[in-house]
Order: C-alpha cells, then sequence, then structure tokens
C-alpha cells in the first residue's frame, strides 16, 4: 500500500506541473471551436467528400483491375484535407484574434497573465490541435490511396509533412495579419489580402502535392536542384512563421516593454544560419550562378524587413532608455532598426561576394559588380524615404505608414522615370548615366557583359557614383532618425 502511494504521489506532481504548463487558452479555443458549427459543417462534408471519392476508388479498382490508381485518389483525398488545412484553419485562427481585438475583449486576455506571447501561442496551437482532428479523419482514406498502387510510402509521408509544414505557416501568416490593422478601414484590407493569400496557398499548396506525387521521393532524391528547392522552402517556411509570430506578439506588446527583442533575434538568425545554408549548397556545386541567385533573393528580402525594421515607433520608456547604447540595435526604436538593416544587407552581401569571388564555375567574370550593386541599390532605396519624409517637417508624414507607402512610390518612380527620360531625350531605354537610378537595369548593367570582351555595360566608376550616393543617402537617413529620437524622448 505504501509502495502504490509512493507510485501515485510522484504521477500526480508531474501531472499537477503540466497542467500548470499548459495554455488555458488552447483548451478554451479547442472547446470553442468544436462547439461551432462551421467546424461540424466541414467536418461532415470533408468526410462525406472523402467517402464518395473512396467508394469511386473501388468502382475503378473493380472495373479497371490492377491499374494502379493510388496517386489521383490520393490528390483527391489531399485536396478535401487541403481545403481545411490551407483555407478554413488558418481564416478561422484570423477571425478569432481579430474579433477579440474588435469586440475588445484583449484587455480582458491581457488581465489574466498570460502575456501577449502565451496567448498567440495558445491560438495558434489551438488551430493545430484542429488540423490534427481533421488530419487523423483524413489519415485513413490517405492510407487507403496506397493500397490501391501509383504512389509509394514515403511520398505519402513527404507530401503529408511538407503540407503541415505549409499548414504552420499560413495560421502563424493569419495570426500576424490580424495583428496588422488599428482602424477598420485597414481591418477590412487587411482581410481582404488574407483571403487572396489563403486562395493563392491553397493553389500552390495543391500544386507542390501534385508535383511531388508526379515525380516521385526516388526523383526528388536524384534531382540536386529540386531537393535543394524542397529543403530552402522547408527552411524558409520554418523560420519565417518564427520570425512573424515573434513580429505579432511584438505589435501586441506594450510600448514600455522590449517588444523589438524577439523579431529582431529571429531575423538575425534567420540570416546568419542562411548563409550558412548557402554555403554548404554553394561548396558541392562551385557556382556563381547560385552565388548571385542568393544574393539577389536576400537583398529584397532584407530590405524588405529593413524597411519595417526602420519605420518602428520612437518612444521607449525611460528605464529602456536608460539601458540603451549605441550598439543595443536588438532593442526598440527606429534608428537601431535602421542600421541592423544596413548591417545585415551589408553581411549579406559580403557573403555571397566572396562565394562569386571564389566560384569555380563562373560564368563570367563580370558577375562581381552586380553582387557589389545590388546592396548599393537596396540601402539607397531603403534610406531614401527615411529622409525625405523627414522635409516637410511633420510628423504625420514621418509616421511608419507614409513612410512604407513613400518607399514604394520612390522604388516605382525608379523603375519608370529613367527609362521615360532616356527614351524621349536619347530615343533608347540604354543610356548609361540615366540607368543609374533605375534599380532594375542599373544592376543588370553591372552584371551583365557585352561581347566579345563580356566587359559590364556599366563602368566600375558608375558603380563607385551609385556607392557615392548610397553613403550620402544612409548618413542622411541615419542623421533623420537620430534627431526624430532626440525630438520624441524631449518631448
Amino acid at each position: 500500500m505504501s509502495a502504490t502511494a509512493s507510485v501515485e504521489v510522484p504521477r500526480a506532481w508531474w501531472l499537477a506541473r503540466w497542467a500548470e504548463r499548459l495554455n488555458p487558452l488552447v483548451v478554451k479555443e479547442v472547446r470553442q471551436g468544436l462547439r461551432s458549427r462551421v467546424f461540424w459543417l466541414s467536418f461532415g462534408l470533408m468526410l462525406l467528400a472523402c467517402f464518395i471519392i473512396s467508394l469511386a476508388a473501388y468502382v475503378a479498382t473493380i472495373e479497371e483491375g490492377l491499374k494502379p490508381q493510388g496517386r489521383t485518389f490520393f490528390l483527391a483525398f489531399f485536396f478535401c484535407l487541403g481545403m481545411v488545412h490551407f483555407f478554413l484553419l488558418p481564416y478561422g485562427a484570423y477571425r478569432s484574434l481579430a474579433r477579440e481585438r474588435e469586440d475588445e475583449t484583449w484587455v480582458l486576455l491581457l488581465l489574466t497573465g498570460l502575456g501577449p506571447r502565451r496567448i498567440l501561442r495558445g491560438k495558434v496551437a489551438s488551430c493545430l490541435v484542429q488540423g490534427g482532428l481533421y488530419a487523423s479523419a483524413v489519415g485513413p482514406f490517405l492510407l487507403f490511396s496506397y493500397y490501391l498502387n501509383g504512389i509509394d510510402l514515403p511520398t505519402l509521408l513527404l507530401v503529408l509533412v511538407l503540407g503541415a509544414c505549409w499548414f504552420l505557416f499560413l495560421t502563424v501568416v493569419a495570426v500576424c495579419t490580424a495583428t496588422l490593422a488599428e482602424g477598420r478601414m485597414g481591418r477590412g484590407l487587411a482581410h481582404l489580402a488574407l483571403l487572396a493569400v489563403l486562395g493563392l496557398a491553397l493553389i500552390y499548396g495543391q500544386a507542390m502535392a501534385f508535383t511531388l506525387c508526379q515525380e516521385g521521393f526516388r526523383s526528388l532524391l536524384a534531382n540536386d536542384e529540386a531537393l535543394a528547392f524542397a529543403l530552402g522552402s522547408l527552411w524558409l517556411m520554418l523560420t519565417c512563421a518564427w520570425l512573424l509570430f515573434e513580429t505579432a506578439a511584438a505589435r501586441l506588446s506594450l510600448i514600455t516593454e522590449n517588444y523589438s527583442w524577439g523579431p529582431r533575434r529571429a531575423l538575425v538568425v534567420q540570416a546568419v544560419l542562411s548563409a550558412l545554408g548557402v554555403l554548404g549548397g554553394w561548396w558541392d556545386s562551385r557556382s556563381q550562378s547560385l552565388a548571385w541567385g542568393m544574393s539577389l533573393l536576400g537583398c529584397v528580402y532584407l530590405t524588405l524587413c529593413g524597411l519595417l525594421l526602420a519605420t518602428d515607433v520612437d518612444g521607449q520608456a525611460r528605464s529602456l532608455r536608460a539601458a540603451t547604447r549605441p550598439w543595443s540595435l536588438l532593442r526598440p526604436g527606429a534608428l537601431r532598426g535602421f542600421r541592423l538593416a544596413v548591417l545585415l544587407l551589408l553581411f549579406w552581401s559580403a557573403a555571397c561576394g566572396v562565394l562569386c569571388v571564389l566560384s569555380t564555375h563562373a560564368r563570367s567574370t563580370v558577375d562581381l559588380p552586380g553582387v557589389i550593386a545590388l546592396p548599393l541599390y537596396a540601402l539607397l532605396y531603403l534610406s531614401l524615404p527615411l529622409w525625405v519624409a523627414r522635409l516637410p517637417r511633420s510628423p504625420v508624414f514621418s509616421s511608419p505608414a507614409p513612410v512604407r507607402l513613400l518607399f514604394f512610390v520612390l522604388g516605382g518612380l525608379g523603375l519608370l522615370l529613367p527609362s521615360l527620360v532616356s527614351f524621349v531625350f536619347w530615343r533608347e531605354e540604354g543610356d548609361t548615366f540615366v540607368s543609374l537610378l533605375n534599380p532594375f537595369l542599373g544592376v543588370m548593367g553591372f552584371a551583365e557583359g557585352e561581347p566579345p570582351l563580356d566587359e559590364p555595360v556599366l563602368t566600375w566608376s558608375l558603380l563607385g557614383c551609385v556607392a557615392l550616393l548610397a553613403a550620402l543617402s544612409v548618413f542622411l537617413a541615419d542623421r533623420s532618425l537620430a534627431a526624430r529620437e532626440r525630438q520624441v524622448h524631449a518631448a
């Protein structure tokens, strides 16, 4: 009797400890979701569709004998699951968080002491639990398609694993979208944008499942490019989901908290580990095309992230400002966010530039100026709206939304006006001097060579002019953000 009691005490202690760690919001959201009509209607329609497809598979097996049809019916079952995982559940997660903010019950959730990060984790986890219930119901039908021949088990598991990661990413995207807008008009635009994104995500998920089923697991392992694309997509889904989750938690945090620590740390870790991954992929091929492509994609991605960092709201609490130093780039503030974006762009371009120089299978020797020009144009068009918005000396124009809009306006003008001016005055679109202001033509002019000598269209001296313009714009933006921060703190 004493031995039984001694075993029961640690078990009860562990159960109590895990009960305390369990997010109560998960239980609340799952219970609320299971009681809704949407769940039972979608669950019933999904099972009915799978049952009808299984009957069709049985009839086709009787009529056509041993003809392999597992791939076709697997895609049909996966489509039923994808409708729920890639559209209904992420949209439900968005509506759950948006309803909390619209009905002004978000404050009541904060009063429970959970905090924004635990609340968002509960929202995402409850959506994943409901997705697991749907997947467990469709699982026997998916396994049934394996016995119809035509699809191997590793391919089936690969599609399901990548589909689960895609479902997780879309759920975090939906939750992050619910935190973007404050006003009614902004929420309406975010709602429409999310519906469009989820619709495209559903099409993309089904198309990738079809492609993987057509190629097969063995073909994927044999094709290095396809395997690299799959691994890269998986890495981007997981790391971007982490970054978006931290961004959503930061947007819901108080201004007195160190809210920028999470998303900026996630971005730095993502950039450093991605650079190591590019190094691993480049080590086997030593291809200059890989270094050039990764430099282009990385600069575009870091520029968009840098726009969000450089348009952070100034106004830290006094306790946070006291511990802030010039190297405290992970702390809140637009100035520190802009400096972090500049360092990340330079780090990424330097890493890709080194790989470009060390490449043995190079197409030509003119790609290095293009790799150098990429961060220069990124820094030029990233910093330009930051100090241009300060020229009217009005706090309205220097707020985050107008600056972000000005970034896209100036980028569009940079793509259109130089070509238009060159065509009007010189009757050709490739004038070397005017094309310097066009980021697309400028980068292509530095990256590509002209036969027969394969020399770059734009010379190194013109690249120095672009570097000078970018450095001047970065300096003006840095001083403008510093002045604005001093003004806000003084007020």
